[in-house]
């Protein structure tokens, strides 16, 4: 089982993670894209990196705009180092 984060040490992380933010007991990041091809693609690329990872964002996509949120259903839909990890790997996707 993954032990949750503090509001300190998620907040400590989020310095470096450009875009994303806590909403609620969920990391959170919106992107947006030129058209919904641009949008499909970075949504498989973050889907390579999830399952690479073994951990699962929810997705939300509508046309050109996909939102991403984190969270380890196994710490009662807390945040975890996990989710930090997945964040920090999602940073590298090109979203042009």
């Amino acid at each position: 089982m993954s032990a949750a984060l503090s509001i300190e040490q998620i907040q400590a992380a989020l310095v470096g993670l450009p875009g994303w933010q806590l909403e609620g007991s969920k990391l959170l990041k919106a992107y947006k894209f030129k058209d919904f091809k641009a949008a499909l693609a970075f949504i498989n690329q973050a889907g390579v990196i999830a399952e690479q990872q073994g951990h699962h964002p929810e997705i939300h996509n509508v046309w050109n705009q996909v939102t991403l949120r984190l969270c380890t259903h196994d710490a009662g839909d807390q945040v975890t180092e996990k989710d930090l990890t997945l964040a920090r790997a999602l940073q590298s996707l090109n979203t042009l």
